[in-house]
């Protein structure tokens, strides 16, 4: 997988970036993704996610992750068949940001690790950018189930 990180807290370690880089990975794997399959996750503080998160979904707080699916709704309606042929061969799924300044709260809260906490927010938001969701409660315990099995099967179990 093609995975571009953009730090723009100049705060992630190159381990913490391996982890994520590893982890989302070994979900592709999971999900049978093709190894062109092309994403970005972007860290920030909790000021630029609060824009991101007042300017996109109307609320104006600070929040953990983002995802914004390339993929969501119909293709056809955005794209002439050869742009689809084309997007075909190297898919893209769409863009994840992270506030590490939340991850690093919520680990304390939670009490487990930093580093936990970090895989688990790359992972929830690498599953919304490939389709999964937690508006139902049978699409929750999908996808919630999904997350489990991936992080502990990875090695990033909740203590």
């Amino acid at each position: 997988m093609d995975i571009t990180f953009i730090d723009q807290t100049k705060k992630v370690t190159s381990e913490e970036l391996k982890l994520v880089e590893d982890l989302l990975s070994f979900a592709g794997k999971r999900l049978d993704l093709a190894d062109d399959t092309m994403m970005s996750v972007t860290f920030m503080d909790n000021q630029a996610i609060q824009e991101i998160n007042r300017d996109y979904r109307g609320k104006d707080m600070p929040t953990d992750v983002i995802s914004f699916a390339i993929e969501e709704g119909d293709e056809e309606e955005f794209f002439f068949d050869d742009d689809i042929e084309q997007l075909e061969e190297v898919r893209d799924l769409g863009d994840i940001m992270i506030s590490i300044e939340r991850a690093r709260e919520q680990a304390e809260d939670f009490g487990h690790s930093y580093e936990r906490e970090l895989g688990f927010l790359a992972l929830h938001g690498f599953l919304h950018i490939n389709g999964y969701d937690h508006m139902t409660p049978e699409d929750e315990a999908e996808m919630f189930g999904l997350q489990k099995e991936i992080l502990d099967s990875y090695g990033l179990r909740r203590e």
